[in-house]
């Protein structure tokens, strides 16, 4: 599997990643069963795993970072993605009355050195803002995201979410480049690739990132859209042996921005599979035929 270089960063990350937003959904959550799901992506060249502070409840990091304590080797394999910003009302914080976000650099750091703590590792390849804060003050977020590159506890940054006048806002203050921008991106959320933040992206250089690329098992749902989709699916799978969830994949990676679609399944068969998708081909005239059938009308 190739390495896809974020923006005009060092970083590489593999073309699909792993999104451990579900982690503590599965049934089993040991140390050897998340080892298991790791070892699985590293044999299909998937190294990159995405992770937020608040997955699980603030409690994915934790549970996959016992897999890196366990092994010494298994750091310099892989690559982390954390983010932060949001703060959930949680056990974990009684004193909060409400959700909110928060990109004052008391919160950044304190999230990013908890998530280090948790990932059992001394820096992130990359941070990501998770949302964008209408009360963020752009200067301070700005120098704290700076200084925890230059400090080394980050080797990048970029945002999540973001429109383009949001990250753009962002950079103005920053010395280092924001390299990605990670958006709800599948065949039944479509706005970002006509809104112009598809386009902006590859304007300012940001590699776009892609979660919920399955639209969150919608794709699977009985719904008008997936039933026009249902015989050009068919047809696909059949004519390049194959499965839906790999032509919804491949859809995302045919285009020539680069999207890295991030995957979060805790299905072993699904997990162990999911380099398939890189051996489906979609030309244009598929990738719009796709397009039509999820919008329901032919493009203008």
């Amino acid at each position: 599997m190739n390495k896809v270089k974020m923006g005009q960063s060092d970083v590489e990350l593999s073309q699909l990643v792993y999104g451990a937003w579900r982690l503590d959904d599965a049934e089993d959550t040991s140390t050897s069963h998340v080892r298991n799901k790791i070892d699985l992506c590293l044999d299909q060249g998937i190294t990159s795993f995405d992770h937020a502070d608040i997955y699980g409840d603030y409690r994915c990091e934790s549970i996959f970072g016992k897999a890196i304590k366990q092994d010494s080797n298994l750091r310099s394999k892989i690559q982390l993605i954390s983010k932060c910003d949001i703060a959930l009302t949680s056990d974990k914080f009684p004193a909060r009355r409400v959700k909110f976000y928060d990109t004052s650099a008391r919160y950044i750091n304190a999230s990013v050195n908890q998530s280090l703590m948790n990932l059992e590792t001394d820096y992130l390849d990359l941070l990501l803002i998770h949302r964008p804060d209408p009360f963020m003050n752009a200067i301070e977020t700005a120098a704290t995201l700076d200084a925890l590159i230059d400090d080394g506890k980050v080797r990048a940054v970029g945002v999540s979410n973001f429109a383009f006048y949001d990250w753009q806002l962002l950079q103005k203050y920053m010395k280092h480049p924001l390299v990605t921008n990670q958006l709800e991106m599948s065949l039944l959320k479509r706005n970002s690739f006509t809104d112009g933040t598809l386009s902006s992206m590859q304007v300012d250089n940001l590699t776009p990132m892609a979660w919920s690329p399955l639209a969150g098992g919608e794709l699977f749902s009985d719904s008008d859209a997936t039933h026009r989709l249902a015989p050009i699916f068919k047809r696909i799978c059949e004519d390049q042996d194959t499965r839906i969830d790999h032509v919804a994949l491949a859809w995302l990676l045919a285009h020539p921005a680069n999207i890295l679609p991030v995957v979060g399944t805790n299905n072993i068969a699904r997990i162990s599979a999911l380099s398939n998708a890189l051996n489906v081909e979609i030309d244009r005239e598929t990738w719009f035929e796709l397009w039509t059938a999820a919008e329901g009308r032919e493009v203008p």
